[in-house]
């Protein structure tokens, strides 16, 4: 019995900012890592950014320097700021949580969010 619920995309501007929040419900013991990842039309679901519980962060190399990712586990809440937006960060943004240990679930599963969608404008 857990979901991820995802907040904050909308319609921004080139070079504005979005934040992004993902919140794990449900009595969860513990999350390995959560992440976000995003896929524009036509193309792949690719990792924008992770964070694991110990606070590791990894960036694809089209937002390094740009992008944030930061993690509240006491609320089990993964942000991420993202900065001097471009258009080609259009796309819908998936929350994830993998290792997810939780009552009535699996032990260790995965999770998805069921996206935001993230809309850059010139």
């Amino acid at each position: 019995q857990v979901q991820l619920v995802e907040s904050g995309g909308g319609l921004v501007q080139a070079g504005g900012s979005l934040r992004l929040s993902c919140a794990a419900s449900g009595i969860i013991y513990s999350i390995n890592a959560m992440g976000w990842y995003r896929q524009a039309p036509g193309k792949q679901r690719d990792l924008v950014a992770r964070i694991t519980s110990g606070g590791t962060t990894s960036y694809a190399d089209s937002v390094k320097g740009r992008f944030t990712i930061s993690r509240d586990n006491a609320v089990n809440t993964v942000y991420l700021q993202m900065n001097s937006l471009r258009l080609e960060d259009t796309a819908v943004y998936y929350c994830n949580a993998d290792g997810v240990s939780a009552v009535r679930a699996p032990w260790g599963k995965d999770y998805w969010g069921k996206g935001t969608l993230v809309t850059v404008s010139s």
